[in-house]
């Protein structure tokens, strides 16, 4: 009897040591003999799941080998999400359109509480413009918060095939702007884009594609310098924030791929032309020769963010030549070889009436780094300073589109003489530059790299003026 007694007292013990050693894991894993899709199936609170699954095609993936970390909205977070999308029903949801909602709710591989952290991860659902697949922020700042709008309440419930955290909401696919709105390290831009003109909010909530270069709250405390965001212009907020924006998808495979060029953003300058952005993908990836990206390829159904961290203010002549290393032997002849002559203060001017009559907006045909090395550079400053005047117009945004076609266009150079470009040009250019000296060799093999204060054309030789 006292033997009994004492086998049932111990057995009473470990049994109690074994509750308190599960409870003090909190995520250890319940083991289950189930699926991911047989478990939804038999728990009363994801009954819409399980429709929602069925109608779209995909209890037979959630069933399958694969492992899988499924967020699970509940029946209530069903409701209230075909409620605010006007739907009566399941059934009224587009299949396609549900299926990307539900992938969106998936990512590939197990991943228990403990593995998450605060950053993006990809879920299975994909962007219809580049078949990326979509981001997902998840917060750990409070809790376990998904792009801002679900959180997790009930988290590690372990299946054969991944695991399965039930989530408050359904995490709808984000648009550029939700990635934003769910960051809180995007805070100062997302107060930026709601202060400038043009309803940018909204702009970038439509189809898009947009890539965003968005700037961290560090960048916009640093742009700002101490002022308020009240105290810049809203118009000219605006035209600094679509500098920001380009047209189209470009992961940052792409630009590794091209490793450096010109692309164009949706931020305008003289003639509401649209404004140039370099990249450069040695050392990382940079834009305007400043700013880097910090982290890249954040997917959304409207596009694709990289963060910044620097502000990306309106570029002028000055920004892309000593942003573009083609021309360092440019940027050298107009700063240390010509100390006497302020060409870095000139070609960075934005505004007219100054005494010395060279205002902006300024035409720069701009050697390359190979016509320097073609030719000996003068070593007398005023030598140097008239061949280099000569490669400027002055007061004008000449771009391609305003060049004669199949003919002559001639103006004036800051230095005086003419320069004349001819159209088409020869061999692979695609315009012909005549100097003041008469030489009709020079090509133009770069045309409408475009700045706030001007354009440039590129150009493979020195022109000469009359010396």
């Amino acid at each position: 009897m006292k033997k009994t007694k004492l086998l049932s007292i111990l057995l009473s013990l470990i049994l109690a040591v074994t509750i308190v050693s599960c409870s003090d894991d909190e995520d250890t894993p319940m083991v289950q003999a189930e699926t991911i899709a047989e478990i939804a199936s038999i728990s009363p609170n994801l009954s819409n799941l399980v429709a929602a699954l069925q109608r779209a095609g995909l209890v037979e993936t959630l069933n399958g080998s694969g492992q899988f970390t499924v967020f699970a909205p509940t029946n209530a977070a069903f409701n209230a999400f075909l409620q605010a999308n006007n739907f009566a029903s399941l059934n009224d949801v587009p299949v396609d359109v549900l299926t990307q909602v539900l992938l969106n709710h998936v990512i590939s591989g197990e991943i228990f509480s403990s593995g998450l952290s605060t950053g993006y991860v990809s879920t299975l659902a994909t962007q219809s413009a580049s078949d990326l697949n979509i981001s997902m922020f998840v917060d750990l700042s409070s809790g376990v918060t998904l792009n801002g709008v679900s959180d997790v309440i009930e988290a590690n419930i372990d299946a054969t095939n991944g695991v399965i955290h039930v989530v408050d909401a359904v995490i709808g696919i984000p648009s550029v702007v939700d990635h934003a709105l769910a960051n809180s390290s995007f805070n100062s831009l997302v107060a930026a884009l709601g202060a400038a003109d043009g309803n940018l909010v909204s702009v970038l909530q439509t189809a898009g594609p947009f890539t965003i270069l968005a700037p961290d709250n560090n960048a916009f405390a640093s742009f700002l310098d101490g002022a308020s965001l009240g105290d810049v212009p809203t118009d000219a907020l605006a035209n600094v924030l679509l500098n920001h924006v380009i047209s189209g998808v470009v992961p940052s495979t792409a630009l590794l791929e091209a490793e450096a060029g010109y692309t164009n953003t949706l931020a305008t300058g003289p003639n509401d032309a649209n404004l140039s952005l370099y990249y450069n993908t040695a050392g990382g990836v940079s834009f305007n020769g400043y700013s880097m990206v910090s982290k890249a390829d954040v997917v959304a159904s409207n596009g694709i963010i990289h963060a910044v961290d620097t502000v990306i203010d309106i570029p002028t002549i000055v920004t892309f030549a000593t942003a573009d290393p083609a021309f360092s032997t440019l940027v050298s002849a107009l700063t240390t070889l010509t100390p006497n002559t302020p060409f870095e203060v000139v070609l960075s001017r934005t505004e007219g009436g100054n005494n010395d009559n060279l205002n902006p907006p300024f035409t720069v045909f701009a050697p390359i780094d190979t016509a320097f090395a073609a030719i000996t550079v003068p070593s007398e400053e005023s030598t140097l300073t008239r061949i280099l005047l000569h490669h400027v117009i002055g007061g004008a945004n000449v771009a391609s589109g305003n060049l004669t076609p199949n003919g002559d266009t001639t103006a004036a150079s800051l230095e005086g003489d003419n320069l004349t470009i001819t159209l088409p040009g020869t061999g692979d250019n695609i315009a012909d530059l005549t100097d003041g000296a008469g030489n009709a060799d020079i090509g133009i093999i770069k045309v409408d790299v475009q700045a706030g204060n001007g354009v440039i054309h590129v150009i493979n030789k020195v022109a000469i003026p009359v010396i």
